[in-house]
């Protein structure tokens, strides 16, 4: 009996940020080697990182940054793993799925291997319902349908553009609840996923996150963090606001809940202390700044959601901290070098492949 191909195995990428050998690998094998991975090493480019054989991949590190996007390599953060939207900029595939390098494969209550690539290519390939909420959560899925009372003129959904998986061990917390709660594990499996309803923000993380590149890609900037930035560790959340006020501008969904990846080690929260602090404080304005940002009728693409984006936060957050306009400016290069990256053809060849 054929071994079925694997779902969309020719049009989605999986993208790593890493500083280390990608040992983690070996777990996923069964699911995640039939895909081309683009690895994006952070950190000092003399280290070599080695990739266990078998898989298909490219490699970038800070050099091929630097050679590729020449002065537009300063909107690609640096020692943080935001520098992950290299990756991004770097497919031509329709569908990313990122994850951490400190991400292993989780188990069912069952005690079943969770094969996470294929519940997000799941939730990307149904529909998502952010105009009204459905009580029995996804009515797509099996053995779900919409309840009694649900328009049936809302019933065909809108377009998925991302798919937000969770964790189970090492919860995603700041360094404020890890002090805390130092020991603290999620132990809970939820069978469920949910679209986030429209003009509703929510704290996105990328570890073990999906989306459709042709319809979000130019919004998934994971901002200017990490080595000479004030703030890190909310590279994430950026696109994920920046994301979610775009999607919902356009008519996108977005899903979360399953799947679940076993997130294998919790870092250090002092050091996490350090590189959050100011984003604590900064994100009690931001949120609300988000909140209120209505995108224009003449703003049709992503890229030009994106741009007045930039215009918006170079207005309403300098206030808060000249940082915001510094990052307005990288959303800006951000944009220009996609623009400038996807125009070309053929695709620039990076100088480690697998063989």
């Amino acid at each position: 009996m054929a071994t079925p191909t694997p779902l969309l195995k020719d049009e989605l990428d999986i993208v790593i940020p890493t500083i280390r050998n990608l040992d983690f690998l070996e777990q996923w094998r069964p699911y995640l080697s039939p895909y081309h991975l683009i690895i994006v090493q952070d950190g000092d480019p003399a280290k070599v990182v080695k990739v266990p054989e078998g898989y298909d991949y490219e490699l970038y590190n800070r050099n091929d940054i630097n050679r590729i996007l020449g002065p537009k390599a300063s909107c690609i953060s640096f020692k943080d793993s935001a520098c992950r939207c290299f990756g991004y900029m770097m497919s031509k595939k329709k569908y990313i799925f990122t994850i951490d390098d400190d991400c292993w494969v989780a188990k069912d209550p069952q005690g079943k291997d969770i094969n996470a690539m294929e519940q997000h290519i799941t939730n990307l390939l149904t529909p998502s319902t952010p105009l009204f909420f459905n009580t029995l959560y996804d009515p797509y899925r099996k053995g779900a349908d919409f309840v009694r009372g649900y328009p049936f003129s809302m019933r065909e959904g809108v377009p998925t553009a991302i798919s937000h998986g969770l964790w189970l061990n090492v919860p995603d917390y700041d360094a404020p609840t890890q002090l805390v709660k130092p020991a603290e594990r999620n132990t809970r499996f939820v069978d469920m996923v949910m679209t986030i309803p429209k003009n509703t923000l929510f704290p996105m993380c990328g570890m073990n996150l999906a989306f459709d590149r042709s319809l979000i890609g130019p919004a998934m900037y994971f901002g200017l963090m990490g080595d000479g930035q004030p703030i890190g560790r909310y590279d994430d959340m950026w696109a994920g606001w920046c994301c979610k006020v775009i999607c919902d501008h356009l008519g996108y969904g977005v899903k979360t809940g399953l799947p679940y990846i076993h997130h294998s080690k919790a870092s250090n929260p002092f050091v996490n202390l350090k590189k959050e602090y100011k984003g604590i404080f900064w994100q009690e304005e931001i949120i609300p700044f988000f909140q209120q940002i209505q995108l224009s009728k003449e703003a049709v693409t992503v890229e030009q959601c994106y741009l007045e984006l930039s215009k918006l936060v170079r207005e309403g957050l300098n206030g808060v901290d000249p940082y915001f306009t510094k990052l307005a400016d990288a959303m800006v290069t951000w944009i220009e070098a996609w623009t400038e990256i996807n125009s070309k053809s053929p695709k620039v060849t990076p100088p480690i492949k697998s063989k």
